[in-house]
């Protein structure tokens, strides 16, 4: 098959890489129809060194990444497609995940540090104990954001604090800063000959380091946290040529668009209309409301967050998220930890077991709880068991407990907007799962509707790419309705408020949790120190209290 049989067959095509929390993928899609023609994906290990600590290796993303690459390359040829119609490649990206590298060598200095990492919590507590008597929302009018462990700003701010290596590598002016997507980038269009160090406004927007108003970085931020501007990449809209690809394979082909995962869902999804919302329903699980160009603030513990700029003149459009930690994460837990599934497909089957209404509150609040609470002192709780609770009360109540941090989040974006969904889009893998679809619009009260296309992250990366300025093979004004699933509340508003109320106490059964902070090596220590003294007072204690019986 020659070129223009191909052409003709399927028109210009744009890729896209979607590089997530748990996996790499390359899709290519056909810009005429939105189509996926294939696809190759392979998971991304996580380690956790420390209670609260998620790393990833930088170096196994990008290999992950290329390969996947190759390997939709070589399927493209199978189908007998021919690759060099891909025109343009986006990518989407798991957002506040921080990596720091060494522009002589291109190595990274240290592993990724995940957006669900914790170690900053005794940083966060010390800024906002300062003199100055602070409070989480000190900086959210400059950048939308609470101060969080989950933002990429105190990630940064560790790794220039702890590691010698980062230190080394500034001091001779040789360290860079990037999320995913300028990892990517940079050493995609080139590497240390030459590659382009940039992200765009949407993962900037989630640093704490961007002005949310004018869309550069902020000094009084970077004063704040202490960041040197220079090791910064440059900050571009989410739809332009960045960079053309300097690896063999796909060599001179353009990056022209870039958006974190949740924002790329969003355009995917179509939600360029004030009002439209979805969600994404990953390892954590994300609900981003569209409030064009205003910039909401929120009074109910949602973020204020760019949902995307189309092109370098274009003017950015905003949105209110609401960001929820663990999603997919419980049912991998239950899987990993518990043994009680032996793969996520069995959770709804054994969910549908329970016939009845389940008085099990599972509430998955593993390294905190996100919106709307921002308590990075919750912690995990399961509530309500009795003697006939069983391994399948506590698989649905997991998914129960995705469905009801939305309605969370639902709740707090009335409150701030003083509108009511009448619609709520989702996408991602859960969302195969028809039980949670069906108990979502039960518990929130609001038809769920479900594209029978589910690349919906990934889609909106290549819209991104294929709509820049130079590819043009793209126009999202025409773009059609996706064919959905549609599922409608089948109990009533009474029923879902008495679940909701449910789940509310057992929020308040997670709050106030305390955990030890020092190391294993600290606490023998302290162990060591005071177990003498413990005895001695712990003696004295045991014969006045024996004195004090013998004259009862």
């Amino acid at each position: 098959m020659n070129k223009n049989d191909s052409m003709s067959r399927y028109g210009p095509l744009v890729g896209a890489i979607d590089e997530g929390t748990s996996s790499a993928r390359f899709l290519v899609f056909a810009a005429e129809t939105a189509e996926v023609l294939t696809y190759h994906q392979i998971p991304i290990s996580q380690t956790c060194p420390k209670e609260g600590w998620v790393e990833q290796d930088p170096i196994e993303i990008l290999n992950a990444v290329r390969e996947c690459l190759r390997q939709t390359v070589f399927n493209l040829e199978q189908l007998t497609i021919d690759p060099s119609d891909i025109v343009a490649i986006g990518i989407t990206n798991q957002r506040e995940t921080t990596v720091v590298w060494d522009s002589v060598t291109g190595k990274p200095l240290y592993n990724a540090i995940v957006w669900m990492d914790m170690r900053t919590t005794s940083i966060i507590d010390d800024m906002l104990k300062g003199i100055w008597n602070r409070n989480k929302n000190y900086l959210k009018s400059l950048c939308g954001l609470p101060i969080s462990p989950y933002f990429s700003a105190l990630k940064l701010k560790w790794l220039l604090e702890n590691v010698p290596e980062v230190q080394e590598a500034l001091a001779k002016d040789q360290c860079m800063f990037g999320t995913i997507d300028s990892w990517l980038i940079w050493n995609l269009t080139g590497g240390v000959n030459g590659g382009v160090h940039t992200t765009d406004v949407t993962n900037a927007s989630r640093t704490m380091l961007m002005n949310i108003r004018t869309l550069q970085w902020d000094p009084k931020l970077l004063s704040f946290f202490q960041i040197p501007p220079s090791i910064l990449p440059q900050i571009r809209s989410s739809s332009e040529i960045y960079g053309y690809i300097q690896d063999d394979i796909l060599h001179g082909v353009p990056i022209s668009g870039c958006l974190g995962d949740q924002q790329s869902a969003l355009v995917g999804q179509l939600c360029f209309q004030q009002g439209q919302a979805k969600s994404t329903y990953g390892t954590g699980c994300f609900l981003l409301y569209n409030t064009g160009t205003a910039i909401v603030d929120s009074s109910q513990g949602l973020l204020t967050t760019v949902a995307y700029q189309l092109g370098a003149n274009a003017t950015p459009v905003y949105a209110l998220e609401g960001s929820i930690a663990i999603a997919g994460a419980a049912i991998k837990w239950l899987k990993n930890n518990l043994g009680i599934l032996s793969n996520a497909k069995e959770s709804e089957a054994m969910a549908e077991s329970i016939s009845s209404d389940n008085h099990v509150t599972f509430v998955p609040a593993f390294s905190g709880l996100y919106a709307p609470y921002w308590r990075k002192d919750a912690r995990s709780v399961i509530c309500g068991l009795t003697e006939r609770s069983t391994n399948a009360h506590i698989v649905k109540a997991a998914l129960q407990s995705v469905c009801f941090q939305i309605r969370d989040v639902l709740e707090a974006m009335k409150k701030d907007t003083g509108i009511v969904l009448s619609k709520l889009l989702v996408d991602g893998a859960m969302t195969n799962n028809d039980l949670l679809m069906q108990m979502q619009a039960d518990i929130c009260g609001t038809p769920v509707i479900r594209p029978l296309m589910a690349e919906t992250t990934a889609l909106g990366a290549a819209i991104a790419a294929g709509s820049a300025e130079g590819i043009r093979k793209w126009d999202i004004k025409t773009g059609s309705v996706v064919p959905s699933d549609i599922f409608l509340p089948s109990i009533n508003e009474e029923e879902s408020n008495i679940l909701y109320s449910q789940w509310k106490e057992g929020i308040k059964r997670s709050l106030g949790w305390k955990t030890i902070t020092n190391t294993d090596d600290d606490f023998k220590d302290l162990h060591k120190a005071t177990a003498p003294g413990v005895f001695i007072m712990g003696t004295i204690i045991l014969l006045v209290f024996a004195k004090y019986r013998s004259f009862m």
